[in-house]
């Protein structure tokens, strides 16, 4: 069993995809967020500008499926440029706090719109 996730208040998918899908009832999959707003412009400025920016979609999709970084479990960051990790990692650290999930961090050559970062999430919600 599976329930799709959407929610006005964050970006709508630019791709045949959804914002989420809530799984077995519990298992929260957020599809990768990217530094978009929920208008669809992409957030300016570096990547901690662009990554707080993916952080305010994901804690909007958790908050719509009842959820909280707390209720985490694994990330997957993608960054455009390994160089920018200290930076990301600021603005990431900040949102998690103690939560700590497990997370695997991997240069690519490039995102959609060209961003800076994008961060796709698993959660464990009741």
């Amino acid at each position: 069993m599976k329930s799709v996730l959407y929610t006005p208040n964050a970006p709508a998918p630019i791709g045949p995809y959804s914002q989420g899908i809530k799984a077995q009832g519990t298992l929260l999959f957020l599809s990768g967020q990217i530094a978009l707003t929920p208008d669809g412009t992409i957030a300016e400025g570096d990547v901690q500008d662009q990554t707080r920016q993916v952080i305010t979609n994901i804690s909007t999709l958790l908050t719509e499926a009842n959820c909280t970084a707390d209720n985490v479990v694994k990330t997957t960051v993608f960054l455009k440029n390994m160089g920018d990790f200290a930076a990301m990692n600021t603005v990431y650290e900040r949102y998690f706090g103690e939560s700590k999930p497990a997370r695997s961090t991997v240069e690519v050559s490039r995102l959609p719109k060209d961003v800076l970062v994008e961060i796709e999430v698993i959660a464990v919600c009741d």
